[in-house]
């Protein structure tokens, strides 16, 4: 958010909050129900539970459907409990057949059927066509509402059947060209549409080769067609029979690519994209207990790789001083690499065909940062401590974890990925234990094995 933008978020909060205190209901109904759907569920997700109920009671029921699409699942889950069956199914009437799909999938089985029985037929067979795709695919993100002409027809019989119609799909840059069996033949843009001449048939103006998207294609590969190609909105087609199923637009790839953005950012924490802020406490504390125990446990590991070299700590003070410093190195060194690789790996930029010269541009920059940091390492323990036996074997120990650490952010999210586990969820954890114990090992390892050595040498 802008500046102005977070200052105006935090004036409305802060408003809500004073209202609902000194009871003044009404200032803050007038003030929700004039903003958009996004906005308030903006709102209500950034409100504490009891505060967050009242705001919900004083939503017109008009804005309820679009609210609730915009909301977090866990906070939306939180607000439906409360909803009998009737409110549900007037919140799902005003929603895109996208967003109606979306919400329906989060309630129960009962209330879907009884929703999609309500519906006339015409909505009921576009909700349940895309039902019928995992809504992480194209077929899950589009809109069955779509304008169709034929090509045999002119500009104007299309400008006059726009006019007829009560409503248009939006954004509506493109309408679409079929055949009598709704196979795809192209699109007519609105540009096109609009300035060309009354008489001027379909065929004869429309583009012939646009790019369109099957329906089980992967919603992150939809959003890179989106970017890559600077596009609005996208035809999405059956892939054998080559018919037009619907569409995806813009606002429904933002949401793909905020969606994405949000889930690698906690899922590094162990997190999940959809947690209430607000959430109850003995449920947040359960999610976080389950990451800090698998953290204990790599914490362990690397106390264990101490614990065998206790002799020679105990033999060198200033190296139980100067230890600590390698693996927190390398953990930095290491979460930079994995960051890289885990953006190239979402964006679709690592492949087999590039990993190679990736995995060597890597471990250079590892051996190049290593050398720097071992000399300033080096000095930094021979001034300091006096020692400068220790310096040597810190510094080694510094060159070869910030060798090991960016090997590491190279390879273990390729790894996780063949095993279809999420780089962002395991690959923080799993390289912090690499950088730990290959750290604290090359350290120790090496002052029992080398310090007496450097220390007849130098005196």
């Amino acid at each position: 958010m802008t500046n102005n933008i977070q200052q105006n978020y935090e004036q409305r909060l802060a408003f809500l909050r004073d209202s609902i205190e000194s009871g003044e209901l009404f200032r803050v109904q007038r003030m929700l129900n004039s903003l958009h759907p996004g906005e308030i569920a903006h709102l209500v997700e950034s409100s504490p539970v009891e505060q967050r109920k009242i705001l919900w009671e004083l939503i017109e029921q008009e804005n309820e459907g679009e609210v609730l699409i915009e909301l977090g699942d866990e906070v939306r889950a939180s607000l439906i409990e409360d909803m009998d069956v009737s409110e549900l199914k007037e919140a799902v009437e005003s929603l895109d057949t996208d967003d109606m799909a979306d919400f329906l999938q989060s309630l129960p089985g009962k209330v879907i059927h009884e929703t999609l029985a309500s519906m006339n037929h015409q909505d009921r067979e576009r909700v349940q066509e895309v039902l019928g795709y995992d809504e992480d695919t194209a077929g899950g993100l589009m809109d069955t509402r779509t304008v169709t002409v034929r090509p045999d027809v002119t500009v104007d019989v299309v400008l006059r059947y726009l006019r007829q119609l009560k409503e248009l799909p939006t954004p509506l840059d493109n309408i679409y060209v079929v055949n009598k069996h709704d196979v795809f033949l192209g699109t007519l843009p609105i540009t096109t549409l609009l300035t060309s001449q009354p008489n001027d048939l379909i065929q004869d103006i429309m583009d012939t080769t646009p790019f369109t998207v099957p329906a089980a294609m992967n919603s992150q590969e939809v959003a890179m067609i989106f970017e890559d190609r600077n596009l609005v909105s996208c035809p999405v087609i059956d892939e054998k029979s080559h018919q037009l199923l619907g569409c995806i637009t813009i606002d429904d790839v933002v949401d793909v690519i905020r969606d994405e953005a949000e889930h690698s950012v906690m899922s590094m924490a162990g997190l999940n994209e959809e947690d209430d802020l607000f959430s109850p406490v003995p449920v947040a504390a359960k999610k976080r207990a389950i990451w800090l125990g698998t953290n204990l446990l790599t914490a362990f590991l690397a106390a264990w790789v101490i614990g065998q070299f206790e002799t020679t700590i105990n033999s060198a003070i200033a190296l139980a001083a100067l230890m600590g410093v390698i693996p927190s190195m390398g953990g930095i060194a290491g979460s930079q690499t994995l960051t890289i690789m885990i953006r190239g790996l979402a964006l679709g930029q690592v492949t087999s065909t590039n990993t190679r010269s990736l995995f060597t541009k890597e471990l250079l920059i590892g051996f190049l940062n290593g050398l720097v940091w071992a000399i300033v390492v080096f000095v930094i323990s021979a001034l300091a401590f006096h020692e400068p036996s220790i310096g040597i074997v810190v510094a080694i120990a510094m060159l070869l974890n910030l060798i090991a650490a960016p090997v590491a952010g190279v390879l273990l999210p390729l790894l996780l990925k063949k095993l279809k586990i999420d780089p962002a969820l395991a690959g923080s954890v799993l390289l912090t234990t690499i950088t730990d114990v290959v750290g604290y090992a090359a350290v120790l390892g090496l002052a029992a094995l080398t310090l007496p050595y450097w220390q007849r040498i130098l005196g």
